[in-house]
């Protein structure tokens, strides 16, 4: 690695593949453009063409989308763990009927509910009904 880094330091550069710079072939327009020989129409129109260039080239589509998924993700979170989880200290809330829909349905979850669910094992702290 180090001597093809020494090589390549020790060659001498190659000409440039764009003859345009070089000066021999004659540019179509100047760029950048002199805005005091244009009419406030041509700069107008000008800048127009220019900011809808530069925001074509510079889009991340798929960059965008996942920055606008996680901001969905992220404050969808947060608002149901208010909603749903959040102790909120002995004060009464609007989300109190959906927080007792919520535990109402997924009640059957709970640790006491699931010993009283299975009759085929013996569980020890409760007295047999057979």
């Amino acid at each position: 690695m180090f001597p093809t880094l020494v090589r390549r330091l020790a060659q001498a550069t190659k000409p440039q593949a764009n003859s345009a710079v070089s000066g021999t072939v004659k540019l179509k327009k100047v760029w950048p453009p002199d805005l005091k020989s244009m009419s406030m129409q041509q700069q107008l129109r000008f800048e127009k063409k220019y900011k809808r260039r530069l925001k074509l080239a510079t889009a991340r589509p798929r960059w965008d989308k996942m920055v606008r998924l996680g901001q969905l993700f992220s404050i969808t979170f947060v608002l149901g763990y208010m909603v749903l989880f959040m102790d909120w200290r002995d004060v009464p809330t609007p989300f109190d009927p959906i927080r007792e829909k919520f535990y109402g349905f997924f009640g059957v979850f709970t640790e006491e509910t699931r010993k009283l669910d299975r009759r085929d094992r013996y569980i020890p702290s409760q007295p047999s009904t057979k």
